[in-house]
């Protein structure tokens, strides 16, 4: 064979891949194939260029045989771990012979497997406790306390509070389905952000009152129209002034803020920036960067008692992605937390 012909061949193939020759040599890869497996000589034995003992068992069955293999193929790319599906094939074709090796990226479909492998367990275990619980003063109640009106009272709270907890994570999980579902559609009604925050303050005051917490609306005269969906936004608001709330009220304080931006660099254009900033305990920087994820909390047990579910960020985030915005967290123990929203500001 023509070492034109083959790379010609290789080149033309959207995957990564090489040929064995019937010597057993490499006579060629395209450039995705180098990416992968890095640098090789060409002309080398295939067993001194890819080491790996899987694929080098593939490669030589294939070519023994004449029958295509299959096998999955670990590597890192940059800082990640890659999994590919390679799949030998016998080739025999005008002056073009040998065992074709190709490389299909499959990191991204592991990766949305383990999501949703992760996803199914973090439910399960968020709404095994309460089930839990409830099964076991359903079944008190029915026998040592059937005739104690003192501890039927004590236990039917306790069930309420965990029936309201389980009601409080469909909620969010109904939430993060349909912000999810309608993320690649970007809303265009025009939203008044400082009427729309205005009014999300005002439902909030009784349960900032009852933590002991005062909420400020810093918003200097302007115009703070967005483009965007209205219930999606009231959320998005709502849930960032509930957590600094919960988590950031014990400094007293919570802080809503709109400012309006002529030019961001990020959103190449007029943006309208909403931040939340509460005078608290502050975040480890260690956590800020999985803050937005499913079910990941800083500290579970406070979560839990407080009434969080995990996913007020994640939806948040979804949010944001959906508007076409940024999301930015700031944060050091002892400083309080600031969040901070940058969105398209209507033209």
């Amino acid at each position: 064979m023509t070492n034109a012909a083959c790379q010609t061949l290789l080149d033309a193939l959207p995957l990564a891949a090489l040929l064995v020759d019937p010597q057993d040599r490499i006579a060629g890869a395209n450039a995705a194939a180098v990416a992968v497996l890095g640098e090789y000589a060409a002309g080398r034995h295939y067993v001194t260029a890819l080491r790996q003992p899987d694929l080098l068992g593939a490669i030589e069955a294939c070519a023994r045989t004449r029958t295509p293999r299959e096998i999955r193929y670990l590597s890192r790319d940059g800082g990640r771990d890659a999994t590919y599906v390679v799949k030998c094939g016998w080739i025999d074709c005008a002056d073009i012979t040998g065992v074709l090796v190709s490389f299909q990226d499959i990191s991204d479909l592991e990766a949305a497997g383990q999501m949703r492998r992760d996803f199914v367990a973090n439910v399960s275990h968020e709404l095994r406790t309460p089930l839990t619980a409830l099964m076991g003063f359903i079944e008190t109640l029915r026998g040592p306390a059937r005739t104690d009106p003192a501890a039927q009272e004590r236990f039917l709270a306790i069930m309420q509070a965990e029936a309201e907890r389980m009601e409080r994570l469909v909620k969010d999980l109904l939430s993060l389905s349909r912000v999810e579902a309608q993320e690649r559609m970007r809303p265009a009604e025009q939203v008044d952000l400082a009427a729309l925050a205005r009014s999300v303050l005002h439902g909030l005051y009784p349960v900032a009152r009852k933590s002991g917490v005062t909420l400020t609306f810093d918003c200097p005269e302007g115009i703070y129209t967005v483009p965007g969906d209205t219930d999606h936004l009231r959320q998005l608001i709502s849930n960032l002034v509930e957590n600094a709330i919960k988590y950031g009220g014990a400094g007293g304080e919570v802080t809503l803020s709109l400012a309006r931006s002529p030019r961001d660099s990020a959103l190449r254009g007029p943006a309208v920036v909403l931040s939340v900033i509460d005078k608290g305990q502050g975040i480890d920087p260690i956590h800020i960067p999985r803050l937005t994820e499913r079910f990941y909390r800083v500290d579970s047990h406070r979560s839990r008692q407080v009434g969080g579910t995990g996913l007020g960020l994640a939806i948040v985030k979804h949010i944001v992605s959906r508007h076409r915005g940024r999301l930015r967290v700031e944060s050091e123990p002892g400083q309080g937390s600031s969040f901070t929203v940058t969105l398209p500001a209507a033209p």
